[in-house]
């Protein structure tokens, strides 16, 4: 046993090189540095390399790297081909652009990748694979292809537990669910588990930390697919992807009662709350009714009654106005229009305004989403808090004019800028008020606009 005592005392004593995988990573860093304008160009990027650790490692194991030298010039080769390499994917992907064959320059694309630190690969995916015709079916799929997911294992037996389930879900599984149903593709797995979140199917095992992941990386993916799809100035879909993130943070289908969001409420709750006169289908009819009338449709003990209040407190209750500055005799095609909004949240009197109350407001109530990270976003340490976005829509023919993505504590006044449509005549636009975390809470007001020819036509 002395050579695999030795070979074990080696294992134990002596430090084993630790090698650089910048180069697998590299199109997300390129990208973010380009974003930044740290890289500006070509010979940016190289430079770039040579202050990295990977740069350092090339000549310390090059056949490890798979470099034919350690010259100068082998070096200096092999750093620029992977640097061409790096940028025509990320040109290719619309992530950025070359001017004059050595300038960079950041794409829209590009700065939606690094802004919300996701795969370019993603971007790219979402940008080729929405439409204009995307619904909550279709962002559910797209959402589970991200490269984000891409790593997750289908471990020995899962195939047929998830297969088991997948027979249960509303949605059934693309054509592309492999040779005779069998879940081969993270990408699978993935859509298979959101439909369980969705259709609070209960799952054990290694399946619950995997579909935890997949729910706390969810919500900065959605988010940057609202702003892919808002870049091509498309409404509903957009919607459509608010709506999912709600369903993912509450664990519902948009279909199903709002009611059923908050805390130990079954479908039998929901019944007998519907049929009470006069019937209670919201939030806020729940609040209205009279404690002893409360507790006898609910008949809860009194641990969960808390749980059900301290929902009920958080749950949001917002006031919006607006204005819009526009000429009375109408607005020139072409012009820009600005909308200002005014947010108001009803915190109630016995809330109080006290430090303690204020940061408290916006903390989301979800006991179904999973306790975020420290370091993930848009979550904190302290819980998933409330995200809204203002969008100013032409329901009718399907065209997001404005969007904007805000926080919103007690109070908030935002100002939306829009082009009026090129062609004149009237116009039936709206002005939503979207939540990222609850169902139900949404708002939206209708408005209309006359558009006259600008004096260009005139």
């Amino acid at each position: 046993h002395s050579p695999k005592k030795d070979y074990l005392r080696r294992l134990l004593h002596d430090p084993f090189p630790i090698e650089s995988h910048l180069d697998h990573f590299l199109h997300d860093h390129l990208n973010a540095e380009v974003v930044t304008k740290t890289i500006e160009n070509k010979p940016d990027a190289v430079d770039y390399l040579t202050w990295t650790f990977y740069y350092r490692r090339l000549t310390q194991n090059p056949n490890y790297y798979n470099l034919q030298g350690t010259s100068h010039r082998h070096i200096s080769d092999h750093l620029s081909e992977l640097i061409e390499t790096t940028i025509a994917d990320l040109e290719e992907s619309k992530c950025l652009a070359v001017e004059d064959d050595v300038e960079l320059s950041p794409l829209n694309l590009g700065m939606i990748s690094s802004y919300y630190y996701i795969h370019y690969t993603t971007i790219e995916l979402f940008a080729a694979s929405v439409t204009a015709k995307t619904k909550v079916k279709g962002v559910i799929e797209i959402l589970s292809s991200a490269s984000e997911f891409s790593h997750l294992t289908i471990r020995q037996g899962e195939d047929q537990q998830l297969r088991k389930i997948a027979l249960h879900l509303p949605n059934p599984l693309p054509a592309s669910a492999g040779r005779n149903g069998a879940v081969e593709d993270p990408a699978l797995k993935t859509l298979i588990l959101l439909q369980t979140h969705f259709s609070r199917i209960a799952i054990a095992g290694e399946l619950v930390f995997d579909l935890h992941f997949i729910l706390l990386e969810a919500i900065k993916l959605l988010q940057a697919l609202v702003d892919v799809i808002s870049s091509q100035g498309w409404l509903k879909p957009a919607l459509a992807v608010m709506e999912v993130s709600q369903m993912a943070v509450q664990g519902l289908w948009d279909r199903d009662p709002v009611l059923l969001q908050v805390p130990h409420f079954t479908s039998d709750t929901v019944s007998r709350l519907k049929s009470h006169s006069p019937p209670v289908e919201t939030v806020f009819d729940l609040l209205e009714l009279e404690d002893a009338a409360r507790s006898d449709l609910l008949q809860l003990p009194p641990d969960k009654m808390s749980d059900v209040a301290l929902f009920c407190n958080a749950y949001p209750n917002v006031e919006l106005t607006y204005q819009m500055d526009a000429e009375e005799g109408g607005v020139p095609a072409g012009d820009t229009v600005t909308l200002k909004v005014v947010l108001s949240r009803d915190v109630g009197e016995e809330e109080g305004e006290s430090e303690e109350s204020l940061a408290e407001l916006g903390r989301v109530v979800c006991p179904r989403f999973p306790k975020p990270r420290a370091t993930s976003a848009p979550t904190s340490a302290e819980g998933k808090r409330e995200s809204w976005w203002l969008v100013v829509g032409d329901p009718h023919n399907n065209n997001l004019l404005s969007i904007k993505r805000i926080s919103l504590v007690k109070d908030a006044k935002v100002k939306l800028e829009f082009t009026a449509p090129e062609t004149p005549g009237d116009y039936n636009l709206v002005l939503y008020l979207m939540c990222d975390s609850y169902l139900g809470s949404d708002q939206e007001f209708e408005f209309s606009i006359a558009v006259i020819p600008s004096e260009e036509d005139n």
